[in-house]
């Protein structure tokens, strides 16, 4: 076995132990603190890279840095943002990784060409974050891992593949993040409608009260002021009660 072939059976090594563990984390902890594991393990995995960032995708299409392992970094990221091009916008938008050498494409992307000059780096490795599509659909974009090196065409093909592997636990961090904020909105929402009843029932009991009236005539009595207003019934129910307290 040659000692290239070794060296990279020791980097898998590496990179099916970082996984696991990226794995084993990504349904406990924040989003942004799994999104900067998966940046600092890809940045110790590949030798000759120097800093790393998770770029998310929001639902608007506005792009942002979600983590990032070196903070001076940022910057050449949020100058593809604004002017929407650049290897991290093209490997999102082209849905593909994309290998660029700082200087060889001054033209297409000269904004972060400056950039990345300005800041010392020589290559740049984009590698898109995709969502499998529902029922057979097309994938969805929600971000890419991108790799930055002070090092003359640092990246290679296996560079590339392994930066592959890592989107995997990126991939599945945005999903658990996905399901998280959804059962959050759901709790939400069901507090809410808890808080909403129990208010209507007791401005029904108010009602009854002051009225003399039954439970369902209390009720109707409340129907039709939301009706002619053209206010929810638990807003109706809410400007009840709080005008009781105000007396």
């Amino acid at each position: 076995m040659t000692e290239d072939r070794a060296d990279q059976l020791a980097r898998l090594d590496h990179v099916t132990a970082a996984l696991e563990d990226l794995r084993g984390q990504a349904a406990t902890q924040p989003l942004e603190d799994i999104a900067k594991g998966i940046a600092e393990s890809a940045v110790a995995t590949l030798p000759d890279a120097d800093a790393a960032t998770i770029t998310a995708v929001a639902e608007d299409g506005h792009l942002y840095t979600l983590a990032a392992t070196d903070e001076g970094i940022i910057g050449i990221d949020e100058c593809q943002y604004r002017t929407r091009r650049g290897p991290c916008v093209e490997a999102a938008t082209q849905r593909h990784p994309v290998r660029a050498i700082v200087g060889e494409h001054e033209a297409e992307w000269p904004e972060f060409t400056a950039s990345a000059k300005e800041a010392g780096i020589n290559t740049y490795l984009s590698v898109p974050v995709l969502l499998p599509g529902e029922s057979g659909g097309e994938d969805e974009v929600v971000g890419g891992l991108d790799m930055y090196s002070f090092t003359a065409r640092a990246f290679d093909d296996y560079d590339e593949q392994v930066m592959r592997l890592f989107t995997t636990a990126a991939c599945e961090a945005f999903t658990n993040a996905r399901r998280w904020a959804a059962t959050q909105r759901k709790i939400a929402q069901l507090e809410t409608a808890l808080t909403s009843r129990a208010e209507i029932d007791q401005a029904k009991g108010v009602l009854m009260a002051i009225h003399g009236c039954s439970a369902d005539e209390a009720f109707t009595r409340l129907v039709e002021e939301s009706q002619r207003t053209n206010t929810k019934l638990a807003v109706v129910a809410r400007n009840l009660l709080e005008s009781l307290q105000r007396r």
